[in-house]
């Protein structure tokens, strides 16, 4: 991701607003709300590795779109093709990596995994951050037409996986399976719906700030040079805890896990509109240390009962919920931004994420021993 430390700055020089950036950002989550569920589905029937593929192509036609276009219209199209193309990755690359740790016996060390991709990804990312603020030198479009040829280097890596064998197919393929397995997760095994909407609020939370990043470094006015190296850093903050999350969650244990992820990625938000610099750097940095540690450790709680042939499905219907609730959220945060100013915005941000974090952390809690996903799908979720 080149572009991202120099995202915003961008658009603002193709003359678009924070709202237009947030109004961008929803189309996309739009675009992938609409997709997600039947390309996870898609995922289950036809194998994560041809999906995958799918998601490599999407993703580098997306990226040219980008480098090609100058004002909100060409942004536009560019943000529905990659949304397109994150709609065939997302759950389909968690629910390969379990389904290959399954069928190896290893799917305890999911978490461990997950977190090593997360950290790894983010180590990648930080690297991307320093290139993509020396070729913001050059020129703030410089990042973009790079990113193409990143993005491209997903279709041979997507090409070369291995499809592992699922202990349970899918009943049948058709479109009513998709409404069953989508009803089976969010309304008839309630842990699994408790897990999801509590990761889904969380993800939501972790999403919004990555968009703030950059508008508190322009607030606090941190010289523009340095948003190479401050984006790197919080890349590398993550990519600390999501390496040790599996360690960190096994001392903690799932009831202190879920307390802490629900309360401090909220307050993170209502101290970073209260602190500046260098107060709140600090904030910045620890919320992005509770990310690392969310992220691979909420997937894994969803998994470990989620039955293997809907798992890609499921894992979307999770990302399905998060892109609706950024589609909500991300442009009404945008226009508070705009109208009144960034703390504002924030202290808004953190009053809704953690009333709905306190509300989903406490369903979680209360959802009682874990069911096996795959029991409950195959024995009650049939079509009728």
């Amino acid at each position: 991701m080149l572009y991202m430390p120099i995202v915003v700055p961008f658009y603002e020089s193709n003359g678009l607003t924070m709202k237009d950036i947030m109004i961008l950002q929803a189309v996309y989550s739009v675009t992938i709300v609409i997709l997600e569920i039947p390309s996870g589905y898609l995922a289950d029937v036809i194998g994560r590795r041809k999906a995958l593929i799918m998601g490599a192509i999407f993703g580098t036609i997306g990226f040219t779109t980008y480098s090609l276009s100058y004002g909100f219209l060409g942004f536009l199209i560019a943000e529905i093709i990659l949304g397109i193309g994150q709609s065939f990755i997302s759950g389909a690359d968690s629910a390969m990596m379990y389904d290959s740790l399954l069928e190896r016996g290893e799917e305890k060390k999911y978490t461990r995994f997950e977190g090593r991709i997360t950290s790894l990804g983010n180590v990648a990312e930080a690297v991307a951050g320093i290139l993509g603020g020396l070729l913001a030198g050059i020129t703030l479009r410089a990042p973009y037409i790079a990113q193409v040829f990143v993005s491209f280097i997903a279709l041979p890596a997507a090409i070369t996986l291995a499809e592992p064998v699922r202990k349970t197919p899918l009943i049948q393929a058709g479109f009513m399976e998709i409404v069953q397995i989508a009803r089976f997760a969010l309304f008839r095994n309630r842990p699994l719906r408790r897990n999801i909407l509590f990761s889904a609020v969380t993800g939501t939370a972790t999403l919004t700030m990555a968009w703030f990043a950059q508008p508190f470094f322009e607030y606090t006015r941190i010289n523009i040079v340095w948003f190479g190296l401050l984006w790197t850093s919080l890349n590398l903050t993550v990519a600390i805890t999501s390496y040790t999350a599996h360690h960190i969650e096994k001392r903690l244990g799932q009831l202190w896990s879920i307390m802490l992820i629900a309360l401090l990625i909220p307050l993170g938000y209502l101290a970073l509109s209260r602190f500046y610099l260098p107060i709140g750097l600090v904030v910045l940095y620890f919320f992005y240390l509770v990310r690392g540690f969310a992220t691979p450790v909420l997937k894994d709680y969803i998994n470990r009962i989620t039955a293997s042939g809907i798992r890609a499905t499921v894992l979307s219907v999770r990302n399905f919920i998060i892109r609706l609730l950024f589609a909500f959220t991300g442009p009404l945060l945008g226009w508070m931004k705009d109208l009144y100013s960034l703390p504002q915005a924030l202290t808004m941000a953190g009053i809704i994420f953690l009333t709905f974090s306190i509300l989903t952390a406490i369903l979680f809690i209360s959802s009682g021993k874990e069911m096996e996903g795959i029991r409950d799908y195959t024995s009650s979720s049939k079509p009728s």
